[in-house]
């Protein structure tokens, strides 16, 4: 493929000339803003300063700060392949935010961004225990360091966790995943925590595709709430759907004092416990359908204890028969009464509203298999070098995909703030990072400048991004 194109003149009109100039030109501008985000929550320096790199230092090209910041930015860009990195190699915008070099260095000496082999092997060394928790927690530590940025530097009062399963359908052979009857296909079954009201995404958790919603759903909850309790705010409260209430989990979360609310799978007990009340309330039904609660106690075989369930009844458009569904609870009726507690349950749609936007802006590729080493600077190696663990890097793969999603998220609440009108991360995207820019250096310096599509909205998220640098810790 030619690297450069004689100048042609479109046929459509003939005073329009097409060539190809040595100019620093780039399509990812948004590089830098998310750079400037990164660098306002100074998230990277805190997790390479407790991720362990066993790379002999005399070898080492890029620091370790550097091969994070292109990891994370080259997801929020759209570009989820690591081989992506290599068409990227010298773009002036991504070589500038990747970097952790001042000045001009990343513009003017080699190697440009990191290249595919060493953004695999950096996955791989994040894979490793120590640093792949880490990773884990910085969506939950970035998180925490923008709100508290958005409260004047003090922690909410309270925030509601929202945990669900979320399919990722991957192709292939890859390590644990499996053929799931429920979403007919082959999937991973990853579970997500994260924070209906205000979009951040906190914790995911890789499982093999088929185990059921609440395997090790106990574990992670109690994991999330000790760390949002110590970095987010004050008192969590847990908002899970019908998979998850089983009768360990229920008394783990009451043996902790967490409050939540969860819906219940409808049985033949529940059914003759709500019985007596599926009926309409006297009088002409209204032309819109109505929904009412009313309050009940039940204690199911595998509970320890009678917990309050608030039966939900409601009238289906043209249909005679009532529907009905059930809400248990930890909350008391003085905290909540009915209707209440059945609002505050349905906010937990827009949580899946946010996975759905990782799932579709970020699309995290998981596709990471055993392979041994065949080759080591070109040459065959002596012994057979133990494979990677897949699992773990597919595992490395989402957690980057999620801490990009955070790292927009902070950018999509600021131009929020600024616009005053709520902002999707797939406009963020195409209307703020996607847009064309053109790097002039003179006198030792660099100037980006957008184009003019772009520039308004610059304009307004710039000063909304330096708030957030004078909160954080």
């Amino acid at each position: 493929m030619g690297e450069t194109l004689r100048p042609v003149a479109a046929g459509f009109n003939r005073s329009l000339t097409i060539e190809t100039r040595s100019e620093r030109l780039t399509g990812d501008p948004g590089a830098v803003l998310l750079r400037e985000v990164l660098d306002a929550t100074r998230i990277i320096p805190w997790m390479a300063a407790q991720m362990k790199d066993e790379r002999r230092q005399a070898d080492v090209v890029h620091d370790l700060p550097s091969l994070l910041r292109a990891m994370v930015l080259l997801v929020a860009q759209g570009w989820q392949d690591h081989g992506d990195a290599d068409a990227l190699r010298h773009d002036p915008a991504m070589c500038l935010a990747a970097s952790s070099s001042a000045g001009l260095t990343p513009l003017t000496q080699a190697p440009g961004l990191p290249s595919q082999p060493t953004l695999s092997r950096c996955a791989a060394m994040l894979a490793r225990p120590e640093n792949l928790k880490v990773l884990r927690e910085a969506a939950l530590e970035l998180a925490g360091r923008n709100l508290r940025a958005e409260n004047g530097g003090e922690r909410h009062t309270r925030v509601t966790l929202d945990v669900d399963s979320l399919p990722v359908e991957v192709h292939g052979h890859q390590p644990k995943a499996a053929w799931n009857g429920h979403y007919a296909a082959r999937i991973y079954h990853p579970l997500i925590t994260s924070i209906a009201e205000t979009g951040d995404m906190l914790d995911a958790r890789l499982r093999p595709g088929n185990v059921g919603t609440a395997n090790g759903a106990l574990d992670v909850i109690l994991d999330v709430v000790d760390r949002a309790e110590a970095s987010l705010c004050k008192i969590t409260h847990v908002r899970i759907d019908a998979g998850f209430p089983s009768g360990q989990l229920l008394a783990g979360l009451d043996d902790r004092g967490v409050h939540f609310v969860a819906r219940l799978r409808a049985n033949a007990a529940l059914d003759r416990l709500a019985a007596p009340y599926m009926k309409r309330p006297p009088g002409r039904p209204p032309a819109e359908p109505r929904m009412w609660t009313h309050e009940l106690e039940h204690q199911a075989s595998s509970w320890d204890a009678p917990r309050r369930v608030v039966l939900v009844v409601k009238e289906r458009p043209d249909d005679l028969l009532l529907d009905r569904f059930f809400l248990v609870t930890s909350i008391s009726r003085f905290q909540m009464n009915g209707e209440t507690l059945l609002e505050y349950y349905r906010r937990r749609g827009k949580a899946e509203g946010h996975m759905g936007e990782l799932m579709d802006v970020l699309d995290p590729a998981l596709s990471s298999t055993n392979r041994t080493k065949s080759h080591v600077r070109g040459k065959t190696p002596r012994t057979a070098a133990p494979a990677i663990d897949a699992f773990a890097c597919n595992e490395v793969r989402l957690l980057t995909a999620m801490l990009a999603y955070q790292v927009m998220h902070v950018a999509r609440r600021a131009m929020a703030r600024a616009t005053g009108s709520p902002w999707s991360l797939r406009r963020l995207r195409e209307r703020v990072l996607r847009g064309g820019a053109r790097l002039v250096i003179s006198a030792r310096r660099a100037t980006l400048i957008l184009a003019r599509a772009v520039a308004p909205f610059w304009a307004a998220i710039w000063p909304q991004i330096q708030m957030v640098r004078g909160a954080s810790p």
